[in-house]
């Protein structure tokens, strides 16, 4: 290491709703309702672009890949997490370690946790045991407790390369 690290914290939200996929981490879960966005709404990826891009200092994921884009409507949120990687790559950075967490009141995650975990670190090139998923209810309280909405949030740690 040289020296030079970097933090980048990412949060993101989506209502649940009928006829959608859950897609969590990059990983298909089965459920009755999914994550409605612009994207595949998977929050996972979006807090995860939305770390790296902070820690790179390169804007947010709002600015990069704008929700008005007719071009990213039903996007895989792997390929937003790639170019986003491209881009942080380009300006000389590299991720050391990721830890995140997944607020869901229904289902429980603690089984899909480490497929989710694998698909992460392999969505981001990056040792499996670099990357940590966590999994939160709302405890019946707001939005995530009511099954309105799903949140995660993610830190990401970025080395400067020499």
């Amino acid at each position: 290491m040289n020296g030079t690290l970097r933090i980048g914290l990412g949060h993101d939200v989506h209502r649940l709703a009928a006829d959608r996929a859950l897609i969590l981490g990059g990983v298909q879960i089965d459920f009755e309702r999914g994550l409605l966005g612009h994207s595949d709404a998977d929050i996972l990826l979006h807090a995860i672009t939305d770390a790296l891009l902070g820690a790179a200092g390169l804007g947010d994921i709002g600015d990069a890949f704008p929700d008005t884009d007719p071009a990213y409507a039903g996007i895989d949120s792997a390929i937003l997490l790639r170019r986003t990687l491209d881009r942080v790559g380009g300006a000389g950075w590299r991720i050391v370690n990721l830890d995140c967490t997944i607020f869901a009141q229904r289902p429980k995650l603690s089984p899909h946790k480490p497929a989710i975990r694998q698909k992460v670190a392999e969505l981001l090139g990056i040792p499996v045991e670099n990357v940590n998923v966590k999994a939160k209810t709302g405890e019946r309280v707001g939005p995530i407790g009511r099954e309105e909405a799903m949140a995660a949030d993610a830190v990401v740690l970025l080395e400067k390369l020499s």
